[in-house]
């Protein structure tokens, strides 16, 4: 089986699963791989343990928003503004915001809580989105690296960015410091160990 199946459902683990029971070899990565990789958080708390630099965040739990002001003012004390909020286990960025002030927080944080109960609220790292692939079982290797271009128009790089925008592109080989593309691969390498990956996967 090639599942070449999308987000909840279909990356994360579910149907891996289904072919598990049924006895259907398949390609792509197994059912741990695939569910710890499609939540985020979990994929976070993996990656801090790689001394991986990635961004600084804030678990929520949609059951805490009751008390909104608390987790407010936790995200406040944790992060500055700009922040991204996002539900962990939605694919595509769907239900993903970005805040640029408490009502904006909290407005995106009530549209992540309608996608999961599990939210989380990152820094904005202003920079450059490099992704590769990974491919293999024991000995993964890394592929040659890509950049992801958003329309200049669009905020983030958003589900209408993604699909429907033709500007939106990816270039591959892109320019980067010396020693840039080598840490990208070794890192993705890394993580895709980590999940215990197998077969194929793309880092960003």
């Amino acid at each position: 089986v090639f599942p070449v199946l999308h987000g909840l459902h279909g990356e994360d683990g579910t149907v891996q699963g289904i072919f598990e029971l049924a006895k259907f070899p398949y390609v792509g990565c197994g059912v741990l791989a695939s569910s710890v990789s499609m939540d985020k958080l979990h994929t976070k708390v993996i990656v801090d343990r790689l001394d991986i630099d990635q961004a600084q965040y804030v678990d929520v739990r949609r059951n805490e928003l009751k008390n909104m002001d608390l987790v407010v003012t936790e995200v406040e004390n944790t992060l500055d503004y700009p922040v991204f909020i996002k539900p962990s286990q939605a694919g595509s960025s769907k239900g993903v915001s970005k805040a640029e002030n408490r009502e904006e927080l909290i407005a995106g944080l009530k549209e992540a809580a309608k996608h999961d109960f599990k939210i989380l609220v990152e820094e904005t790292i202003v920079g450059r989105e490099i992704e590769c692939g990974v491919l293999g079982n024991a000995e993964p290797k890394a592929s040659g690296v890509g950049e992801i271009l958003k329309a200049s128009e669009a905020t983030f790089y958003d589900f209408d960015a993604k699909y429907n925008n033709a500007e939106s592109k990816t270039v591959i080989g892109p320019d980067l410091p010396e020693g840039v593309e080598q840490e990208v691969r070794d890192a993705a390498v890394a993580i895709f160990k980590a999940v215990d990956g197998r077969g194929l996967a793309r880092v960003d």
